[in-house]
């Protein structure tokens, strides 16, 4: 009994621990984004454009952009691996009709001195973040400076179906601004609130196991019409394979415009009623 008490008081103690936007941030996580919506008008203030020079050595630049939804033409999807092929880093991109692209990565926010360990990643450890960015930003430093392994899909997405997903992200965006919220490397990650934001646009999202192994997300995607079948599986994935592409590019070019060259069409949507 005395070790029983001794455990529920720990664990009453650990669900006690507030989550905080009040800390020592690192820089590349230090400004919350927030999102004014105005009918279709929609303004994003803190979009990170940084400017990198290594993945620690960089020009932080936090701007402020507007995005017409009414313009918006599909949704894309990056897959990023860093070292098991069964686990990945997912990143959403919006892209509209003038040539802009949106993306927005749901990571850990870690303070100064914290790495990411996915073991602690189950335990509040760290708060959610969502990263709205550039695509030379935040994909960029993957493929050029991280070296990870990028890939990247078009989506048989409806356009307007994905304004309303953009629309649930940015909701989730302010929410995080009013009241922080803990990563959970199993219910609140990467790719499972991907998942928890589709299913409150579409409804019922089917259960895959590969939401959790995610870096076999993309072959699921495949199998269920979601990304191009024009290819055979094993062709479309070196044909997503962006790295080659995004080390290539240079200064002032369009970074979004250049990843996408020679990448299959994007199929064509469902209709809606």
């Amino acid at each position: 009994l005395p070790y029983l008490g001794t455990f529920l008081l720990l664990l009453i103690g650990w669900f006690g621990v507030a989550p905080s936007n009040d800390r020592n941030w690192q820089r590349d996580v230090a400004r919350l984004p927030t999102a004014q919506i105005n009918g279709n008008i929609v303004t994003i203030r803190n979009v990170r454009n940084f400017e990198y020079r290594s993945e620690f050595d960089y020009v932080e630049r936090w701007e402020t952009r507007s995005y017409d939804l009414s313009k918006v033409h599909g949704l894309d999807l990056f897959v990023v691996y860093w070292g098991s092929p069964s686990i990945a880093h997912t990143i959403l991109s919006w892209e509209f009709e003038d040539g802009q692209h949106l993306a927005i990565s749901i990571e850990t926010r870690k303070e100064v001195g914290e790495r990411y360990s996915a073991l602690r990643g189950f335990f509040r450890q760290y708060e959610l973040y969502y990263v709205v960015a550039e695509e030379q930003d935040v994909i960029g430093v993957r493929t050029n400076h991280r070296h990870e392994d990028v890939y990247l899909y078009r989506l048989r997405t409806p356009p307007a179906r994905a304004r309303a997903l953009l629309l649930d992200y940015l909701q989730a965006v302010n929410r995080l601004a009013l009241k922080p919220k803990w990563y959970n490397a199993l219910t609140d990650n990467c790719t499972t609130t991907i998942r928890l934001h589709v299913r409150n646009i579409v409804g019922g999202v089917p259960q895959d196991l590969r939401w959790l192994a995610n870096g076999y997300l993309d072959e699921a995607l495949y199998t269920q019409g979601i990304i191009s079948r024009e290819f055979p599986f094993s062709r479309l994935k070196a044909m997503s394979y962006v790295n080659p592409k995004a080390q290539a590019i240079i200064k002032g070019a369009d970074f979004s415009k250049l990843i996408r060259v020679g990448l299959p069409t994007r199929p064509a949507p469902p209709k809606v009623n």
